[in-house]
């Protein structure tokens, strides 16, 4: 069917229909999709969902559009597509019901051409109910917040992703491809047709068949085709080489419909001797989790953002990602295909036990199929994605039918899909939670380390006494005591053995234990804590039925706020604390600015050569501060700390090599082991004093590399520079603009803190501006924000006029600094 995009000329107002009928709504505004209502909503510490959504607020809010439909189009088929409408989706058109959805994060099609009022203006309206709080552990984002298309085709035509395209097998000889067409035939007549199927890579033609058929009228057809490429180039982390499959329906010589599929050829599979296997050669998952939202743009989605942060993923040495905790858009994987990116897609959250009081557990018996299917048929044409993951952390595991459950989630899964594998993301925490089985295990620890069982009257034991126990217990729950104890053993036995391939968080003691239970049960670290990367990548280095291994997380996000602060005023983590935003837990920060912990991961996976530099905040060295194991250290590649000379702080080198030096301003501060024996770290304290600090690493005795910090000059200085010098004039496209402070020579000055104002000029507009800071004031519709370790950054849209964009940053005491994007 054809696709039009049905971005444009829509309104949306605030308000349930109760607000609605009694006139205290808000004032309706002119809005292009995709729009996240929620991110711009006004953070509040009263916000009934709190630190989860970053406090901000849900709402129910009523999109509306007038759409003109043909006269001719009476007779045909036509459709509504809605990638992504949260929470709950009405549709009527007409103000005629015409279909829904539960699910938040599903993309969905409807049926509208019986509403239609042909050759007239037809009235689109979209309710995103998203009241229902606290809902989800983080940061949901309200309304449509992925694209609007039309579906439009002729009585006969290709069904919407009705394509599929199945790398059957590969050798040196060539590649044998079969492609499935659906196909559906809306009247009452029956139609001979012929399929011409082209194949094409880097706009040539390699292969073409044709196909013809018969069919009848009110029925639905697939047909089959195989076509055999010879040296095929086969799509894979390295080279992620792409298709274009060119299906062409006609009719005598009317062409009645065409689709175009890109896609990647290879081959899977996997296996707890020779792991995973992507064309023959075992792949280990370089992973990291991430979540839906888009920073400063909240859950926007725009193909722009999802390929910025899948670049910048790969740039920093993942090649896999897991969609934490729900199906990822269509623009991401497209993404990941381009830039040979593995994809573990992830249907929810919770089963059927709840973690919230609204979320998506009091829906998903009802959905789970469909949703499942759903999810197939966004990603069956995407090479990136290789597994399917039931879910995440479910406390349903932890019941007697958890096995059930999960058997026939993975049974749904390999139904509409025998080319994937499926994985469960289990938590044996909540497992056993589920269970009711904390404190028995709590108790049997104890014991055995000879640790007195606390209680509150001295009469009640320790398994009566469920408050005592876990608070003691919490300092266990991710040792080999815990994740490896029987009782764990025998919660997960039967639910964890459901998939394909077993799917551990936070339990790395486990994985070689796995192993002798189950010697043919492969396993992924579906969650990890990032400080435990270099002894995870050890062991899965060691044993081939360790798939690899995917940490929290890869990119920050919002929501599930403080997680990863470091807190040096008494707060606690995992607390409610306003005005928290961000989880802060991530290797790349909210703008795309790399962490150290990113650095030291690249260099644990033997992908970086250079030693890296980490300093900890000269600011806060030596204060006591809370913390849970998701932290990593409070540091940054900086030696800029002016009115702190004399200051004491931890200095890290970071390193594949054996032996590291450290200079000061040229003065040696010693060598230090360093490299995988050791951790990959050699720490130093030193006094701060301005100047150069130098890392020099040495393999078999000589110099194998070096890393330098300076010290910024006095003078502060704004530098722009945006992602691309040239976007898409098509009011969808996206630059992303940063602004850095530096010195007069461009040494980078991340500890001066300047507010930079922003201004748009041109043919573009602000979709969004910020910075990463973890606790800000401000919204990321303002144009006036603080700069954090020395960077903000604009995203600036396109507004569907060719031409140029100018954007400009001013700050006290600087000189305005711009950037021009051109729009084509």
């Amino acid at each position: 069917m054809k696709r039009i995009l049905l971005n444009d000329g829509w309104r949306v107002e605030k308000g349930t229909l109760l607000e609605r009928r009694g006139g205290s709504i808000s004032e309706a505004k002119n809005v292009t999709l995709p729009y996240d209502a929620m991110i711009h909503e006004i953070p509040s510490e009263n916000t009934k969902s709190g630190a989860q959504t970053g406090f901000y607020p849900g709402g129910e809010y009523t999109y509306t559009k007038m759409l003109d439909i043909p006269k001719e189009w009476e007779g045909k088929a036509v459709k509504l597509f809605f990638g992504g409408v949260y929470r709950t989706a009405r549709v009527k058109v007409n103000g005629d019901f015409a279909g829904s959805c539960l699910h938040g994060y599903g993309e969905f099609y409807v049926d509208i051409d019986k509403f239609l009022n042909y050759g007239q203006k037809n009235e689109i309206s979209v309710v995103a109910n998203n009241t229902g709080e606290p809902n989800c552990r983080w940061f949901t984002g309200s309304g449509i917040y992925r694209n609007v298309e039309l579906l439009t085709g002729e009585a006969v035509h290709i069904a919407e992703d009705g394509v599929r395209v199945t790398t059957k097998e590969a050798s040196e000889e060539g590649t044998l491809v079969e492609i499935e067409t659906e196909l559906q035939n809306i009247s009452r007549s029956k139609h001979k047709v012929k399929l011409n199927t082209e194949v094409t890579f880097e706009g040539l033609s390699v292969k073409k068949d044709i196909v013809y058929a018969t069919v009848y009228g009110g029925e639905t057809e697939k047909l089959r085709q195989t076509v055999f490429i010879p040296k095929a180039e086969l799509w894979s982390e390295e080279h992620p080489a792409l298709y274009d499959i060119c299906v062409t329906l006609a009719e005598g010589e009317k062409e009645l419909d065409q689709t175009v599929v890109r896609t990647g050829l290879r081959v899977l599979s996997v296996d707890a001797e020779r792991g995973l296997r992507i064309n023959g050669r075992e792949v280990k998952l370089r992973g990291a989790c991430i979540h839906h939202d888009n920073g400063i743009l909240g859950a926007a989605t725009f193909a722009a953002a999802e390929k910025k942060r899948a670049r910048e993923l790969k740039e920093a040495g993942f090649n896999a990602i897991r969609s934490a905790h729900n199906p990822v858009s269509r623009e991401m994987l497209s993404a990941c295909d381009e830039y040979g990116i593995l994809v573990m897609d992830e249907l929810s959250d919770v089963w059927n036990d709840e973690k919230n009081a609204e979320d998506f557990s009091i829906l998903f018996d009802r959905c789970w199929e469909e949703e499942a299917e759903k999810m197939v048929r966004k990603d069956y044409n995407h090479p990136s994605v290789i597994i399917y993951s039931t879910g995440n952390e479910l406390l349903d595991i932890g019941h007697e039918s958890g096995g059930r459950w999960n058997r026939r989630l993975c049974t749904k899964f390999h139904e509409v899909d025998g080319t994937r594998f499926t994985t469960t993301g289990c938590s044996g925490l909540n497992a056993v939670a589920g269970a009711g089985k904390i404190t028995a295990i709590a108790a049997s620890i104890m014991q055995e380390k000879g640790i007195d069982i606390p209680s509150d009257s001295g009469e009640k034991s320790l398994v009566e006494n469920t408050i005592g126990a876990l608070n003691m217990f919490m300092t266990f729950i991710e040792g080999p005591e815990f994740t490896c104890h029987p009782m764990m053993t025998e919660v997960l036995e039967e639910p964890g053995q459901a998939a394909d391939i077993c799917g551990y968080n936070y339990s790395l003691d486990r994985h070689v234990l796995e192993k002798e239970i189950h010697p043919n049960k492969p396993i992924v670290a579906t969650e990890s804590f990032p400080a435990q990367i270099a002894d995870l990548w050890k062991t899965a280095e060691e044993y081939h039925h360790i798939l690899g291994d995917f940490t929290w997380t890869g990119y920050d996000y919002i929501g599930e706020a403080g997680c990863g602060i470091f807190y040096y005023d008494g707060n606690k983590n995992f607390g409610n604390h306003f005005p928290d935003r961000l989880s802060y837990i991530s290797d790349i920060n909210l703008i795309g600015y790399r962490r150290p912990i990113s650095y030291f991961r690249e260099i644990v996976f033997g992908l970086r050569k250079e030693p890296y530099i980490a300093v900890i905040r000269v600011n806060r060295y030596g204060q006591e501060y809370n913390r849970t194991n998701w932290l990593f250290k409070d540091n940054i590649s900086s030696w800029t700390w002016p009115g702190l000379e004399g200051k004491e702080t931890e200095v890290d080198i970071y390193s594949c090599d054996e032996e590291a030096e450290l200079f000061l301003n040229d003065r040696s501060l010693g060598k230090k082991p360093c490299g995988k024996a050791y951790g990959f770290i050699a720490a130093w304290k030193v006094y701060y004093e301005p100047g150069k600090l130098i890392a020099v690493t040495y393999k078999n005795g000589k110099e194998s590399g070096r890393y330098e910090l300076k010290t910024a000059g006095d003078q502060v200085k704004l530098r722009a520079e945006a992602d691309r010098s040239a976007i898409s004039a098509d009011g969808q496209d996206i630059a992303f603009v940063t602004c850095r402070l530096t010195d007069q020579m461009g040494t980078p000055n991340l500890y001066a803190r300047k507010k930079v104002i922003v201004m748009v000029e041109g043919e573009g507009t602000l979709q969004g501006y910020g910075n990463a800071d973890p606790q800000p004031f401000r919204n990321y519709d303002d144009t006036e924000w603080e700069t954090y370790d020395g960077e903000v950054m604009a995203a600036v849209r396109s507004t569907g006029k060719k031409g140029r964009i100018t954007v400009w940053f001013s700050a006290e005491g600087c000189e305005d600094t711009s950037v021009v994007i051109e729009t084509v």
